[in-house]
Parts: structure tokens; sequence; C-alpha cells
């Protein structure tokens, strides 16, 4: 056997920090990944923005009853325009830049002609799929700080800081604040893995990156409107934004730890199905591009 055939017949590992970081920086290089960024990190001055002049002209932030239970509290503390600004931008603006991102990962590659030379080596395709679903799950991670970063430092800018009196009524010295931010920016990280999985197997199934994204943050906008509907409460909770607003509870004394689980439980439910069903297409493909 001569050595080609012999380094051949090896098997791969199905990971590979090469190729994933080379991933990571080719996507953060795109002007696309930058432009979703900026604007993610726009909704959270534009919040903290509007409710500074509504305070300013006397009118008391979310008095009309509307937004996230903590909205009213942002006034008195900055820190809370974090909490407000993950809670905006939760339902839409992440998981349609995750959407965007997801979609194009496999179909962008294959309109482009350069999946097949991705697919070089031996178990090349479980490789490669495993790999783009850990970058986008790095933007799902980088966009959900991107956000609390970006709040944390408008609301420094613009609202007095300190102690942090949580849903519960009871309050926590600023520092336990930040460690219960970061909690929450990871929780909200987590939310998005289901959404992940979906728009990687959306993005199996065609070569048009345009088809793939579109199809996905159409896919959102459907199941969140499904959500709201009354008459489906049978299988809303089981839809993948049901329970996206549970990180709420991570701002209680004690911490409810019930619909947290059921979040967490649920996204990785949908990671494996839609993983398993995008790794089952995509090891089946005819790669011609």
């Amino acid at each position: 056997m001569s050595q080609a055939e012999a380094a051949a017949r090896t098997p791969r590992p199905l990971w590979s920090l090469g190729l994933l970081r080379s991933e990571i920086v080719t996507m953060f290089r795109r002007w696309r990944t930058l432009a979703l960024l900026a604007v993610l990190a726009g909704v959270p001055v534009l919040v903290g923005i509007a409710v500074k002049i509504e305070t300013g002209g006397g009118g008391g932030a979310g008095g009309g009853g509307g937004g996230p239970a903590f909205l009213s509290q942002v006034t008195h503390n900055g820190l809370f325009l974090v909490f407000t600004s993950l809670a905006v931008t939760l339902p839409f603006f992440l998981p349609m830049s995750i959407g965007v991102i997801a979609g194009d990962s496999l179909a962008g590659e294959a309109h482009g002609g350069t999946l097949r030379y991705l697919l070089v080596a031996p178990a090349g395709r479980t490789r490669l799929l495993l790999v783009k679903y850990a970058t986008v799950l790095t933007f799902c991670l980088v966009g959900t700080l991107v956000v609390a970063l970006s709040a944390l430092a408008t609301g420094a800018l613009l609202f007095p800081l300190g102690e942090v009196t949580l849903l519960s009524g009871t309050s926590v010295s600023f520092g336990e604040g930040l460690l219960r931010a970061l909690a929450i920016a990871v929780a909200v990280a987590l939310s998005l893995i289901g959404v992940a999985a979906v728009g990687l197997f959306i993005s199996a199934l065609t070569t048009s990156g345009i088809a793939a994204m579109a199809t996905t943050v159409g896919l959102l906008i459907t199941v969140q409107i499904l959500d709201t509907l009354p008459q489906l409460h049978a299988i809303q909770p089981y839809l993948f934004p049901h329970y996206w607003l549970s990180f709420a509870d991570l701002l209680r004394d004690p911490v409810y730890w019930d619909q947290l689980q059921k979040n967490l439980g649920l996204q990785a439910l949908y990671a494996v199905v839609f993983g398993s069903a995008a790794w089952a297409r995509f090891t089946t493909r005819d790669i011609t591009g």
C-alpha cells in the first residue's frame, strides 16, 4: 500500500480547530456579519435614548404598561437597559441575525462554488457540518454579548448605576447584578441554538443562500405568530420561541429554574432533531457547486 493510499484510509477526526478558526475568522470578516452586529449594537442605544427622552419630558419609562417588566427600572439603574435590550432583541433582531448566518452557512458556499473544495478529506462532510454549526453558535454568543455590552455602555452614560432591585423586590450589589447580566446573556445565547439548527437544516436543502436565509427568517416569523395565538396553546410549549423570555427568572431571588430548564431542554431537542436532519441531508447530497 502506498503512502498516499494509507493516508487516504486513515480515519480523520470529526473536529478540526484549524477549520473552525478559519470559518469563524471568515464569518466575522464579511460585511454582512459586521452590518448585523452593528444593527444589534444600535438597538440598545436607540432604546436608551428613547427612554431618556421620555423621562426627560416628564413621563415614566414604560408608564403605559407596555414593554418588559423591568423597563421602568432603566431610569433608576442603567444596568436594567441590558435586560431590556435583550428582551427587545430576542423576539426578532437576534434570531433574524442567526437565521441569516445559519441560512447562508452551507447554501452560500454551494452557490459560490466553494463547498466542494471544503470536502477534500475523508468524513469531510460531517466535520464541516459540525464546524459550520459551531461557527453559527459562536455568532449566537457574540451577537448576544454585543447587545449586552452596548446596553451596558449606553446605560452607564445615560443613567445612574448602583444596587440592583430584582423582580422579587430584593436588592443585590452592582457586582452581583453584573454577574446576573452575564448569566442572562449566556441564557439568551443558548436560547438561539434551536434557530441555528433549523437554519442549518434549511441551508442544507438548497444551493441558494438568499433562499435559505429568506426561508429561515420567514419560518421564524411564522412560528412567532403561532406562539401568540390562544387557539394553539396545546402546541405552543413545543415551539422553539415559547420559553425565550424565561431569562427574566434569573432576576428573581431565589431564581426560578423551571421555565429556564424547559427552554434549554426544548432548544437541545431542536438541535438534535434538525441537526440530525441536516446531517442526513448533507452527507447524501450531490455537491455540484
